[in-house]
């Protein structure tokens, strides 16, 4: 069993969850997990190195009350591991926040429908 399974087991602490199942509260929150269980299982990193990550994240997050968001922690422990392999630059990071965050409402779901975006 490769270490990402673990990931889908039940026993896997600290994920926000509801009845049992992974709670997001935005469809972001979703990507960047999916993002993280498929890199691990490609063998970029291993599960215990991404979790190490998310634990001194965690650990440094100086948020306020209330404030916490724990895919935001997520994240960044991501984007610190694939920094330290080298994989991206903060350059290239920055970059591409750019354009995600310049890109229209709507972007990428292009069919009709009787819903406002």
């Amino acid at each position: 069993m490769s270490e990402t399974r673990e990931l889908d087991a039940t026993s896997v602490e600290g994920l926000p969850r509801a009845n049992g199942e992974l709670v997001f509260e935005q469809p972001w929150e979703s990507r960047a997990f999916g993002l993280a269980a498929a890199l691990a299982d490609q063998g970029l990193f291993t599960w215990k190195d991404f979790q190490d990550g998310l634990i001194a994240e965690v650990a440094a997050d100086d948020s306020q009350p209330g404030e916490y968001r724990y895919y935001e922690r997520w994240l960044g422990a991501l984007e610190g591991l694939l920094l330290e392999r080298g994989v991206v630059s903060v350059a290239d990071i920055d970059d591409r926040a750019d354009v995600l965050c310049h890109r229209p409402a709507g972007h990428d779901h292009r069919h009709e429908h009787d819903h406002e975006h």
